[in-house]
């Protein structure tokens, strides 16, 4: 007899609410088992809330209050996806949820709630994989390069507004036409340093160019950033997402667990290095339509701090990656407080739902609560009054049936984890993640030739060659400068040859020599001027007399006779 059919048969002694309730909840495909029907206060094992295999990649939520069993629920879900060879990601925020890799341990709470739903438990662990953002805390580093971070998603973390965002967007646009790798965050610091310099200005001045203003607040909020330790997620090897789609050697899907109890302080960077994750996976994965199951399940936990002061370009990445990723075989379950923290028209996409409890101590949490009611489809509960009544490890629940229509409200206990409800032991998470065929590929971070590289190595032989054409100019003046003093040499020796001539010629005109006598005055006159002494003598005078007659010639005192 299969489920479905006990389901119906034991559906018959139910109170008439109950069994129109449990009814739309019969499932012939594999399905999830979540729990037992909760009726007028009584749990009844007989009526089994399931979820449709083949309906989890319609997304869900699950929500409720802090310490109402949220996580348990996700480890739940996860159990049974991973059981029925589908892959699991999902984030550890607290660093509870590692011990999904290890059997539970029985007990009298564990044996009280699996007789109450009429669940047949045992401890059994399950494979996972784990990894940690940058390598900081346990797990298999996750990195991510700027380039396929994007600018969208960068300008999120780095809380950048709309001007600002695009103008990051124009950054990335040249980087990207330009050859520049974006690897690690000093690449894009180098990149915006070399687009407000006095070579680069121009690089981007048909294109809107960028503002010294803008790019220090950019290069400020990079700095920041990296000052909270954001550094160590950037880089390379970059993660290949393709690796959350394994199954382990016996056939259940692989669970992979983003350890980041390190870094909770930083939601707003985890929650959008998920969103990455789910962006990649959205890129590479090819359109599969409807399949009997999915080829991934993604929990994307405190979701809500990743709608928190998003801009509209971003909200919209998110709408379009949740509502066309369904068709590549990939379910989102967006785990937050209330349906409230998520946008309406991503909610709309969101067909699962688990309701835990919600509190109503302020009139704003009567506000929330009153909001929540209305998303849900018309019950026969009090779902106002049963929202704040519900204990741990309870929830109202309505998903999609096998046909695609939204099942009955149903208030409902839920099953208890197969394994353990708390963290894995730190040495032996330690060893499960050195000992994983992963951990080779992606441990040790590598530093290629990126855009700091290349602008560095430009912006040293722009150097020089500056200073190579500096010292060609100076040489090059020096010879102008030598030649000029040597032809004013030779003309000031001219000169003093005239001017001796001239004295020895008017001597011989007022003595009345001449014939013979003459000759020898020439001779003598030639011996005179033409020796080492008499040159450097009459070099010196002819200096002195150019440099007189010169000054005199721009308006200086002339020269005395």
């Amino acid at each position: 007899m299969s489920d479905s059919e006990s389901t119906a048969e034991n559906a018959a002694v139910l109170p008439e609410p109950a069994r129109e309730i449990a009814a739309g909840y019969a499932v012939s495909g594999a399905a999830l088992d979540l729990g037992a029907l909760l009726w007028d206060g009584t749990c009844l094992p007989d009526a089994q809330i399931r979820i449709p295999l083949a309906m989890l990649n319609r997304h869900g939520l699950v929500a409720g209050a802090t310490g109402t069993g949220k996580t348990k629920t996700l480890q739940l879900i996860a159990e049974q996806l991973s059981a029925n060879g589908v892959p699991v990601f999902l984030a550890d925020i607290k660093g509870d949820v590692s011990g999904i890799a290890t059997p539970g341990t029985p007990g009298d709470r564990v044996t009280e709630r699996a007789g109450q739903v009429g669940q047949e438990w045992r401890a059994e662990g399950f494979p996972c994989e784990f990894y940690a953002l940058g390598g900081i805390g346990p797990g298999i580093p996750l990195r991510a390069t700027v380039t396929s971070f994007g600018p969208v998603l960068l300008s999120k973390v780095l809380e950048l507004n709309q001007t600002q965002e695009q103008s990051l967007g124009l950054i990335f646009h040249y980087a990207d036409s330009k050859g520049l790798e974006l690897v690690d965050l000093k690449d894009l610091r180098a990149v915006v340093a070399f687009l407000v310099s006095d070579t680069g200005r121009a690089e981007l001045k048909g294109i809107g160019g960028l503002s010294t203003a803008t790019a220090g607040v950019i290069l400020r909020s990079i700095t920041a950033f990296e000052q909270q330790g954001a550094g160590d997620f950037f880089g390379e090897p970059e993660f290949d997402t393709a690796e959350l789609l394994r199954l382990a050697p016996d056939g259940r899907g692989l669970v992979s667990v983003l350890e980041l109890a390190a870094v909770q302080d930083e939601p707003r960077l985890f929650s959008t290095f998920l969103m990455w994750l789910l962006a990649d996976l959205f890129h590479d994965l090819p359109e599969v339509g409807d399949l009997d199951r999915p080829k991934l399940v993604f929990f994307f936990d405190e979701a809500h701090l990743l709608f928190d002061g998003a801009s509209k370009a971003f909200l919209e990445s998110i709408t379009r990656t949740v509502r066309l990723i369904r068709s590549k075989g990939v379910g989102i379950f967006f785990v937050t407080q209330t349906p409230r923290d998520v946008p309406a028209e991503v909610l709309a996409q969101l067909g699962n739902r688990v309701q835990h409890a919600l509190r109503a101590f302020t009139p704003d949490d009567a506000k929330a609560l009153r909001s929540t009611v209305k998303t849900f489809p018309n019950s026969p509960y009090d779902l106002e009054e049963l929202l704040t009544r519900l204990g741990i490890g309870e929830a109202v629940i309505t998903v999609l049936s096998e046909n695609g229509a939204p099942t009955p409200v149903a208030a409902t206990r839920l099953r208890a984890p197969r394994s353990l409800m708390g963290p894995w032991p730190a040495a032996e998470l330690d060893a499960a993640v050195k000992g994983s065929s992963l951990y080779g590929s992606y441990a040790q971070a590598v530093d290629r030739e990126s855009a700091y590289e290349k602008l560095s190595a430009g912006q040293e032989s722009e150097r020089r060659a500056a200073e190579a054409e500096a010292a060609a100019v100076a040489t090059g003046k020096e010879a102008a400068k030598a030649a000029k003093a040597e032809e004013a040499a030779k003309a000031a020796e001219a000169a003093d040859r005239a001017a001796v001539e001239e004295a020895v010629r008017g001597e011989r005109g007022r003595g009345g020599r001449g014939g013979k006598a003459a000759e020898e005055d020439a001779s003598l006159v030639e011996q005179v001027v033409g020796s080492g002494m008499f040159r450097s003598l009459a070099r010196s005078v002819g200096t002195q007399l150019g440099r007189e007659i010169s000054r005199s010639l721009f308006g200086t005192a002339r020269r005395r006779r």
